[in-house]
């Protein structure tokens, strides 16, 4: 009924100001003149309207989704001139739909003003908060593993995006776990849009090397009569995405027990003495999206109702002691046994393997990283990769929509609704 007294309105003049409204609805492509109003009736096929060519500022076109199906089949909004700044097209996806374009000038175009004889605001900015997480690394495997770094972490808004553009969503897995006296894996870094991780640093094993990365991996421990080997370093930026891996201990000690993973936070703990292990670097507190929708989405780590994410994973050892992984996903480390994983999309280090016997304990895996977008809740994410890859879900923060993203690698767009 809203939708039939709507166009009765615009026919009728009551609505609509200086535009004059072509009664006909239109069932296919046509190209618009400036001033006038359109009906347009995707009930049996999408339809593409070419706005008007050599436009002068002030210049409107109103469009009406006559046959509420623009969900099924898209209305396309499509001209040789810029759209809202972008040399793209505009899509209109939502059933009863109704937009007003009014051209500007060469720089920013046809902007989208409001909605037909609605008298609504324009929509707000696209400003998106982001929270950018790498795959966390694997822990080192053998008889005493250092513990992975954290995926490197970054957060800030963006403010230069703008809708019906794609944009890159890459969610980075976290790094294999490794046995046999091996460093660990590196994880793989994440992206949105410009603002790309890089994947934490393998915790190393005895006598082998620590990874670099986001955050560094743990240093081994060693045999008697070896000196000290520092952790693996961080990404320092700027902006700093990471802290480094611990070392296991000062050149006057004879260590055995390895270090703890670098975190988002805070560097890995070293091994100072035979009888300790350090512990996986503290991760990064993030406001982003709120404990409730955090443990929704299963996504970060609450602890006294903040939400982590990037701990560095624990040390390991076989002499009775083991680090603890960072809050924020971090895996704790072995025990005389395998290092424990990163917890899924926190982006946490593997714990490092601790064993007495054989020496094939395994290290933990990292943590898949994570991306979290908040923005306007004008807009809609919808994904334009065909067929779809990515794993995501929406959730509610106050006035905001909060987008999660927790696998694949594929493209984005925002739309007004």
């Amino acid at each position: 009924m809203a939708l039939t007294k709507l166009i009765t309105d615009l026919i009728d003049g009551d609505l609509g100001g200086g535009t004059t409204w072509v009664s006909d609805p239109k069932t296919a492509n046509f190209q618009a003149v400036a001033g006038k109003g359109y009906f347009v009736d995707t009930t049996s096929t999408a339809i593409t309207v070419t706005l008007p060519s050599s436009p002068t500022a002030g210049d409107e076109v109103s469009i009406v989704d006559y046959g509420a199906n623009a969900a099924t089949n898209n209305i396309t909004i499509t001209s040789n001139d810029n759209i809202e700044g972008a040399a793209d097209d505009l899509t209109l996806s939502t059933d009863k739909v109704s937009r007003t374009l009014v051209y500007s000038d060469a720089t920013k175009g046809w902007l989208v003003t409001t909605e037909v004889g609605a008298g609504a605001a324009a929509a707000p900015d696209l400003t998106v908060n982001y929270l950018v997480v790498a795959g966390g690394g694997g822990a080192g495997g053998g008889y005493r593993s250092g513990g992975g770094g954290a995926g490197g972490l970054l957060t800030g808004n963006l403010t230069t995006l703008t809708t019906s553009t794609d944009y890159t969503v890459t969610v980075g897995p976290g790094g294999n776990g490794k046995s046999n006296e091996t460093t660990g894996n590196q994880g793989t870094g994440s992206t949105f849009a410009n603002v790309s991780t890089t994947g934490g640093g393998g915790g190393a094993a005895r006598l082998t090397t620590p990874g670099n990365g986001g955050s560094g991996g743990g240093a081994g421990g060693t045999a008697d009569g070896y000196t000290s080997v520092s952790g693996g370093t961080g990404v320092v930026g700027p902006p700093r995405q990471g802290y480094d891996g611990g070392a296991n201990g000062s050149s006057n000690t004879v260590p055995k027990t390895s270090g703890g993973g670098g975190g988002a936070g805070g560097a890995g703990g070293d091994a100072i003495v035979e009888t300790s292990c350090g512990d996986g670097g503290i991760g990064v507190i993030s406001t982003i999206i709120s404990p409730t929708n955090a443990s929704a989405a299963s996504v970060g780590e609450i602890s006294s109702l903040n939400v982590y994410f990037a701990g560095g994973g624990g040390g390991g050892s076989d002499q009775n002691i083991a680090g603890t992984g960072g809050l924020g996903g971090g895996g704790n480390g072995g025990n005389n046994t395998n290092g424990s994983n990163g917890t899924p999309n926190t982006g946490g280090g593997g714990g490092g393997a601790g064993d007495g016997q054989s020496g094939n304990a395994t290290g933990g895996n990292g943590g898949s990283g994570v991306i979290i977008l908040r923005y306007p809740d004008a807009y809609s994410i919808s994904e334009t990769t065909s067929p779809s890859v990515l794993t995501f879900n929406t959730y509610t923060e106050g006035s905001d929509k909060v987008t999660v993203f927790k696998a694949g690698d594929g493209t984005i767009e925002f739309t007004a609704v």
